[in-house]
């Protein structure tokens, strides 16, 4: 039997308990306006979860960010002592693709662009005519068709396509660069070049930059989750809510949910959704269903995350961030990561944590395999490419992401341009979060800090 209790108002519901919806709730504590954030889940945070055990610190959701935005910065400097960001230790800097049998450091300049084996002489000599190349007319040219049309075939295949599979776990041929790889589409369109581009580009930026640096935080993610909800306050965020419905009323919006069985109304002049695309229909039923189906139709990628923990690590020097696979090479997995190798604490002395991906737009099938079979894959990929003497990991966990990371492809256009018309059609209503801006943590803070510029008491 439902209890209701009694109706609360605020200034802003924020509906999902993410990096998104916390973050907004810091800058609406700094600009004092009144806010909810409801969580279903039993605690906050979405996907970012930190595990402690048998001396390994892993993380069972996102490893890492890239300092993308300036906000991602200022948002720690806000936040410490509570939490303290940490970049990853420089000496790991190294990225390394699977190619024939080997791991091969991906080139960090010019010079090793033209001398690494990753790439064929002829796409070499291309590189060297790429700041002179015209720059693309199709806002819809995917991914792969840009990079082929400026770099050449052996780039985007040993380059590119194993970062599309490592970052968006996803396939250069779909994704649209305009979307997807916003920043670079930005460098070709505005300097006609991604080379002479980058150049251009910095010399006439005025003030600070994001720094590009991989980051996390000391001790673990969860750290950042929890200075956020320490400074937004616990009866600021409701967690374990389900049920979540929100309703247009005069003067804003009603919120519905349960909470322990009893019901519960939340009265706002503003909401902002950072659900997922497949989750907004549900939530709010009277938006239009046209609109909606251009927003849940989008794509997720399905990704398993195995994670490793060795005491004593008797396989290849781990002396980089990790190493990507590319498509053609047909391996099993998407790539690894090698944590313990540039942030401090996430294993023994001595010892090692990786985190093996595998799935992907690649290989979507491999979620319903079983977690024996995923295991005997991993087993069989890791021991061969890490040059493992014997298979004896100290700590094994496997989890699944059915819906990992959103796709943005060609029928991205027509999302944004469905937000666009429902957010006019209803004031006061947002929908933000991987929908739209990015799916990185960087993504994240930078779009709670411009949603929170909009806002109003």
């Amino acid at each position: 039997m439902l209890i209701m209790n009694k109706i609360k108002h605020t200034d802003v519901a924020i509906i999902g308990g993410g990096l998104t919806g916390l973050s907004l709730g810091f800058y609406l504590r700094q600009r004092r306006l009144s806010f909810m954030v409801i969580e279903k889940e039993d605690h906050p945070g979405g996907v970012i979860k930190t595990f402690r055990e048998s001396g390994f610190v892993f993380e069972g959701g996102p490893n890492t960010g890239v300092i993308g935005h300036l906000e991602v910065s200022a948002l720690f400097d806000d936040l410490y002592p509570l939490c303290e960001l940490e970049i990853a230790n420089p000496k790991a800097r190294k990225r390394l693709i699977w190619k024939a049998g080997r791991w091969e450091p991906i080139p960090s300049g010019i010079v090793q662009a033209v001398t690494t084996p990753l790439f064929s002489l002829k796409d070499k000599i291309r590189i060297l005519g790429e700041p002179f190349r015209r720059r693309g007319s199709d806002p819809m040219e995917t991914v792969a068709q840009l990079v082929i049309r400026r770099m050449g075939k052996s780039f985007l295949d040993y380059a590119v396509d194993p970062f599309i599979s490592g970052i968006y776990a996803g396939d250069p041929e779909s994704l649209v660069t305009k979307y997807a790889l916003p920043k670079l589409y930005r460098l070709e369109q505005d300097y006609g070049s991604f080379i002479g581009g980058a150049w251009k580009k910095r010399s006439r930026e005025k003030g600070p930059r994001p720094s590009r640096e991989v980051f996390s935080v000391k001790g673990g993610l969860d750290n950042l989750i929890n200075a956020l909800v320490a400074v937004a306050g616990n009866q600021s965020v409701v967690s374990g809510a389900s049920a979540c419905r929100v309703i247009p009323t005069e003067g804003g919006y009603a919120i519905h949910y349960t909470k322990n069985g009893q019901s519960q109304v939340l009265h706002a002049k503003q909401v902002v959704s950072t659900v997922g695309g497949g989750l907004i229909r549900q939530l709010m039923p009277f938006l239009p269903a046209d609109e909606l189906q251009r927003i849940d139709t989008l794509t997720y990628a399905p990704v398993v995350q195995v994670v490793l923990g060795f005491k004593r690590w008797p396989g290849k020097p781990l002396n980089a961030f990790g190493g990507l696979v590319p498509s053609r090479e047909h391996r099993k997995i998407l790539g690894i990561l090698f944590p313990s190798a540039f942030l401090s604490g996430r294993a023994p002395e001595g010892g090692a944590l990786l985190s093996v991906f595998v799935g992907g737009m690649r290989n979507p099938d491999m979620l319903a395999l079983s977690d024996s079979a995923i295991l005997d894959v991993v087993k069989t990929e890791v021991q061969q490419m890490m040059k493992l003497p014997a298979w004896d990991p100290d700590l094994v966990k496997l989890f699944r992401y059915p819906a990992a990371i959103p796709q943005y492809d060609a029928e991205s256009m027509d999302r944004l341009k469905a937000i666009v018309r429902l957010q006019m059609k209803y004031p006061g209503l947002y929908l933000v979060g991987n929908i739209q801006e990015g799916i990185g943590m960087a993504d994240r803070i930078a779009q709670a800090k411009r949603i929170a510029d909009l806002l109003n008491g």
